[in-house]
């Protein structure tokens, strides 16, 4: 559903994104908030301007193909999806609930639109790889591309470097990874449970073309993007350097809320931050 939006109208739909993640997540009494929050300026772009696809017809045989291997993210998922007309809003709301469609990893089977189940941490990439694979050498969709986001932590595990030289290895040029580079996993700062850098370095030893990029800079993304897509003969790693819990003051940088929801109070007090963009807006309410 690549689109035409506006810088200003993409930045304005990632906090919408932002201010939905806040919602569910205190409704739910569960989850997680740094991850979503951090990475909604990537997951606005990739919905609302770079994918092809069509939320009237989930399953359109030109689509792109996304794949969210940090699964536990998925409310931010759900939030660009309902923003982008897969299902109605309301239905955020039931978000971990017994029944719902909405579960705490995505779950392919229960939603249209979803192209992976995600729960254990590592898998994303493989997936995402045998998708890129067939696309590229087997059904000769040349024009068709699949992107795939990873936790930093997530890195931690091997059958992430199996899928990485398995992509090298074929020269998946239609695979573009986003590595959410936040620093944080749920038992503290990356860098002090299992180091990872040199991380651009190592991608590099592995056979890909590796970018860096601010991960909250939309023009940023949109460019890295369209070098990827020009790159022949090897897939594309995009290390975008996000802020976990970002736009929300008591939340940002602190790895306690990788896996923690908001109360009442904190909710209300995230989404006072969020629709006053911290002052440099005026208060929807005012």
């Amino acid at each position: 559903m690549s689109g035409n939006l506006t810088l200003r109208q993409l930045e304005d739909k990632a906090n919408v994104l932002r201010k939905d993640i806040i919602a569910m997540l205190e409704e739910a009494g569960s989850g997680h908030s740094a991850g979503p929050l951090g990475l909604a300026d990537l997951v606005t772009t990739l919905y609302f301007d770079i994918m092809k696809l069509d939320p009237k017809n989930p399953e359109w045989n030109e689509r792109d193909y996304f794949f969210l291997s940090n699964g536990h993210c998925a409310p931010v998922q759900y939030a660009a999806m309902a923003e982008a007309g897969y299902f109605s809003k309301d239905e955020l709301m039931t978000l971990r609930k017994w029944g719902s469609r909405l579960q705490g990893h995505p779950e392919r089977t229960k939603l249209l639109g979803l192209e992976n189940t995600s729960g254990p941490l590592g898998s994303g990439l493989s997936q995402a790889s045998g998708v890129a694979y067939v696309l590229q050498h087997i059904d000769n969709h040349m024009h068709r591309f699949v992107y795939c986001i990873t936790g930093d932590g997530e890195l931690d595990e091997g059958n992430i470097w199996e899928a990485a030289m398995f992509a090298s290895k074929y020269k998946l040029s239609q695979l573009i990874v986003f590595v959410d580079r936040n620093n944080i996993q749920i038992d503290g700062n990356t860098e002090d449970v299992m180091p990872l850098e040199d991380l651009a370095g190592k991608w590099r030893s592995f056979g890909w073309h590796v970018q860096e990029i601010d991960g909250h800079n939309i023009e940023s993304i949109q460019d890295a993007v369209g070098m990827a897509k020009a790159i022949e003969n090897r897939p594309s790693v995009i290390i975008t350097h996000t802020i976990p819990g970002k736009g929300v003051d008591f939340m940002e940088y602190d790895y306690h809320w990788h896996g923690m929801p908001p109360n009442h109070e904190q909710a209300k007090e995230a989404l006072k931050e969020l629709r006053t963009l911290r002052g440099k807006i005026r208060s929807e309410h005012e």
